[in-house]
């Protein structure tokens, strides 16, 4: 009996659950952190078929080609690809400038004369000052609305008054040209637009529109309208500015014009004066304005910190030689100069300009004012760059015979 009971516990025993339980394992502490702690894998980026490439960077052109010259003798400063023909765009207009003051010169039109617009000039685009058929303005405030404003319906109108029609005028415009030795320029206009289907543009280079800057420099009156930064038009109601924005900050600038079309680029003739010394400079075919302001900025300040304008002699200044008038009342005459001449010299390059006088040592019989008596011949580096006519400032009569034979003063 008692191995009885004893085999019926071990059984009990052996069955019981909580016996049978799994002791509880050590948790793994790696595995027991907040998921936010977990290092986190970056997703797989997704797989292409193709690979795209990054776009192109966009070109940026400074110009196509440029040049600075002096104003008064056309020297050539600096210049590249210089003879390159562009489309000028609006800077065209300096040449309907140019053959406007040709008419005024002659007498033939007057700046107060009185233009009346027509629908052709009224129908223009681009810039403009808003033209309508039928509205007189004088040629002096259409003028001032070309080269301000650049306006292209002032420009047709002033074209149709001066010529009888655009065509007539631009055949002006190509003749002058002619008359400049503008070799590499065509006009097709009189305002510069981009040519419709079918036309041609205007085309000049950057040697050519210095020449014709140098022609305009010489009026006055071409620097009154290029001058002016802000002018009122068609009695104060608007306000026109320059497009040359150079004028608000580089000193001594005065004009010339600005042209733009997207074809052409952007593009300036512009000049400047300090003391004695006027700058051109001509930049074509930048890919925007304010790059092509740049350009003209630095090569101007270049020139004028490397350049200045030699006085080699003024009108009218006596010369120190004495010519001797063995047949005159009055024993010797000094020659002055019958007109000024001064040369733009690099300021290191002085000692190279030289002057000599061509004069004889006497002159026979009566001696006129104004006579002339030899010449100043100017050199830089040995080379003749200028000469200046020498004449006497006084008549001198002969003396009489017996004054003459026997020497009596």
């Amino acid at each position: 009996m008692r191995n009885w009971f004893a085999a019926l516990l071990i059984i009990s025993f052996l069955l019981c659950p909580a016996w049978a339980k799994e002791a509880p394992q050590k948790k793994d502490v790696k595995t027991s952190l907040p998921k936010a702690a977990l290092p986190i894998k970056p997703p797989a980026k997704p797989q292409s078929a193709k690979q795209i490439p990054p776009p192109a960077p966009v070109k940026i052109e400074p110009y196509k080609a440029f040049i600075v010259i002096e104003a008064e003798t056309g020297m050539v400063i600096e210049g590249e690809n210089v003879h390159q023909k562009c489309w000028p765009a609006s800077i065209t207009k300096l040449m309907l400038a140019s053959v406007v003051l040709d008419k005024l010169k002659s007498g033939q039109f007057k700046l107060d004369d009185k233009v009346t617009v027509s629908l052709d000039a009224s129908s223009m685009g681009g810039s403009q000052v808003y033209l309508k058929a039928g509205e007189i303005f004088s040629l002096d405030e259409l003028m001032r609305a070309v080269m301000v404003a650049s306006a292209n319906d002032a420009a047709y109108a002033v074209a149709e008054f001066i010529a009888g029609s655009r065509n007539a005028f631009v055949d002006m415009m190509n003749e002058k040209a002619k008359q400049l030795s503008m070799t590499d320029s065509q006009f097709q206009s009189m305002h510069g637009l981009p040519p419709s289907q079918n036309q041609e543009p205007d085309i000049s280079s950057p040697f050519d529109l210095a020449i014709l800057g140098r022609e305009l420099v010489k009026n006055p009156q071409l620097l009154t309208w290029t001058s002016l930064k802000t002018e009122p038009f068609r009695d104060g109601t608007l306000m026109m500015r320059n497009h040359n924005n150079l004028m608000n900050r580089f000193s001594g600038m005065d004009g010339l014009k600005t042209g733009f079309y997207r074809e052409a680029g952007y593009s300036i003739v512009a000049t400047a004066k300090r003391n004695e010394l006027r700058l051109i400079a001509v930049v074509m075919g930048s890919s925007a304005a304010k790059l092509r302001d740049g350009i003209v900025d630095e090569k101007l300040k270049k020139a004028f910190g490397q350049y200045e304008m030699v006085s080699v002699i003024k009108q009218g200044d006596t010369v120190e030689k004495d010519i001797s008038l063995p047949d005159g009342k009055q024993k010797t005459v000094k020659p002055v100069a019958v007109s000024g001449f001064s040369y733009p010299l690099a300021r290191d390059k002085k000692k190279l300009l030289t002057k000599n006088l061509d004069l004889p040592d006497q002159v026979k019989g009566e001696i006129k004012q104004g006579q002339r008596m030899g010449e100043m011949v100017i050199r830089f580096n040995n080379e003749v760059v200028g000469k200046v006519d020498l004449v006497s400032p006084v008549d001198v009569p002969k003396r009489g015979f017996f004054s003459r034979l026997f020497n009596i003063d």
